[in-house]
């Protein structure tokens, strides 16, 4: 039987593992869907540490600590909001007094209507890690359901960018 290729997610997975690195995912547009796909692979019990859905744009700023002002200013729906988020799932969903080695955060519109302003397909995936904070602007097409998971795509290949995987 030919071997397969191993999936973006499944080769983020093992580089995590051989590394002995950890992550932790904050999802609000994503809603779940990224650590469900992070932890669909078998031994990310390992590298995973968790994830925390903050839909709510205060929970942003009460459970990762993204600045009130820049949200009452900019709404959740920012490069600098993905970023914090990124930044605080980090620090927060620390074991054993160890933050985890990268976050990962998702934020934007999935629609069907716009947010504060901006239009359904803006989104916003934060990355951090010893290296600094940032954040990937994508403008996706498609209906609700297929944002949300173009974006999981585009937050697995922002995490192999960030381990240095290539052709993924």
């Amino acid at each position: 039987m030919p071997s397969r290729e191993p999936s973006a997610t499944e080769a983020v997975v093992r580089s995590l593992i051989d590394r002995g690195l950890t992550v932790a995912a904050a999802e609000s547009l994503t809603g779940g869907l990224l650590t469900a796909e992070l932890t669909s692979v078998p031994g990310a019990s390992a590298v995973v540490l968790g994830g925390a859905v903050v839909y709510a744009t205060e929970l942003k700023h009460t459970l990762l600590g993204v600045d009130a002002d820049l949200l009452a200013t900019e709404g959740p729906v920012h490069p600098e909001v993905a970023r914090q988020l990124a930044a605080g799932v980090r620090d927060r969903l620390a074991v054993a007094g160890r933050r985890a080695d990268i976050g990962v955060a998702t934020t934007g519109v999935a629609g069907p209507d716009p947010q504060g302003g901006r239009p359904v397909g803006t989104v916003y995936v934060g990355v951090a890690s010893d290296a600094g904070a940032r954040s990937i602007a994508l403008a996706l097409t498609g209906d609700r359901d297929g944002i949300r998971r173009q974006t999981v795509v585009e937050a697995v290949r922002a995490l192999a960018e960030e381990l240095g995987i290539t052709g993924v």
